[in-house]
């Protein structure tokens, strides 16, 4: 079967003001690089960042060995974990 055909590349147009392209185009010069790279570069490390803020969830020692604790030794559950359970069979 064949493969459907995938974009590899595509395109994104960015409207800025002047001072703000000035902006840019002085920190390519200054770190040797050209702008599409420069704005790739750095706009994938915020994508980075915020995705890793939005999926991930640091715990404390304490409260690391608390999930822990929890998980090796859970609760009884209580009537209201029973009753939901009996309502979906």
């Amino acid at each position: 079967m064949p493969k459907p055909a995938t974009e590899t590349k595509s395109r994104i147009t960015l409207r800025i003001q002047a001072t703000d392209k000035a902006k840019l185009m002085r920190a390519c010069a200054l770190t040797h690089t050209d702008l599409p790279h420069f704005i790739l570069g750095n706009v994938l490390r915020a994508a980075d960042a915020v995705i890793n803020q939005a999926e991930r969830l640091v715990l404390s020692e304490r409260d690391s060995l608390r999930v822990l604790d929890l998980l090796a030794h859970p609760p009884a559950p209580n009537v209201r974990l029973i009753n939901a359970a009996r309502s979906l069979s």
